[in-house]
C-alpha cells in the first residue's frame, strides 16, 4: 500500500476533543464494539496511542509488541490527562520524516513505516465513530485521516475478503465516505444505543 505522508494531529484532535466530553456517567455504556463499554474503548484509544507514537519512534517494545484483544483494555485513572497527552505525542511522533521509513511494529505485527501509519489513522477514525456515536456526539473526522482510512480498509476487504472487525456492512451506493469506512471496518453506520428502559 503507497501511502503519502500526511498529518495526523487533526485526526488526534477530533479524538481528544470528543474524549474530554465524555461524562463520568457514560463510562460503563455500550458501544459499537460489542466487547468494549465506553471505558474499555477509550482505554483501548489511549493504549493504541502509545503504541502507535511509539512504532513511529522506532521504540519497539511492550507497547508496540502486545497484540490487540489479548487483554481486555483498561482504563487508567488519569486518562483525562493520559489520553489528550499521548494523541498529542502520536501526531508529533509521525511528523519526523523517519517515522515513515523503514520497518516497525505494532500490535505484535511487523510493518512499513507508512502503512503503520494508515493503521494509525484508521483506528483513530474509526474508534473516534464508535465513541461518538457511544456518547451521542456529533462527529465530523478529519478528511484526510478519513481518506487514508477508507483506502486502507478497501485495501484490506479486497486482500481479505472480509472487513478488519468484522464482516463488511453493505451500505448503499453513494453512502457518505464515513459510512463507506464504517461498513467497511465491519460496523453498522446506523447504530445506535439502545435506549436506556
Amino acid at each position: 500500500m503507497d501511502t503519502e505522508t500526511f498529518d495526523l494531529a487533526p485526526q488526534a484532535l477530533v479524538v481528544a476533543r470528543l474524549a474530554a466530553s465524555v461524562p463520568d456517567t457514560r463510562l460503563d455504556g455500550p458501544t459499537p464494539c460489542p466487547d468494549y463499554r465506553v471505558r474499555e474503548l477509550l482505554g483501548h484509544l489511549t493504549g493504541l496511542a502509545v503504541a502507535f507514537r511509539d512504532a513511529a519512534r522506532k521504540d519497539l517494545g511492550a507497547s508496540t509488541a502486545t497484540p490487540p484483544g489479548t487483554t481486555r483494555p483498561v482504563l487508567p485513572a488519569d486518562w483525562r490527562e493520559a489520553l489528550p497527552r499521548a494523541l498529542d505525542e502520536l501526531a508529533g511522533a509521525w511528523r519526523a520524516p523517519d517515522a515513515w521509513t523503514g520497518a516497525t511494529r505494532a500490535g505484535g505485527v511487523d510493518l512499513p513505516g507508512a502503512v503503520a501509519a494508515a493503521v494509525a489513522a484508521d483506528e483513530l477514525v474509526i474508534h473516534g465513530w464508535d465513541l461518538a456515536r457511544a456518547t451521542g456526539r456529533a462527529y465530523a473526522p478529519d478528511p484526510i485521516a478519513l481518506a487514508v482510512s477508507h483506502a486502507f480498509l478497501k485495501a484490506a476487504e479486497e486482500d481479505r475478503g472480509t472487513g478488519i472487525f468484522g464482516p463488511v456492512v453493505r451500505v448503499p451506493e453513494g453512502a457518505p465516505p464515513l459510512d463507506r469506512a464504517v461498513g467497511l471496518s465491519g460496523r453498522d453506520p446506523r447504530w445506535t444505543p439502545a435506549p436506556e428502559p
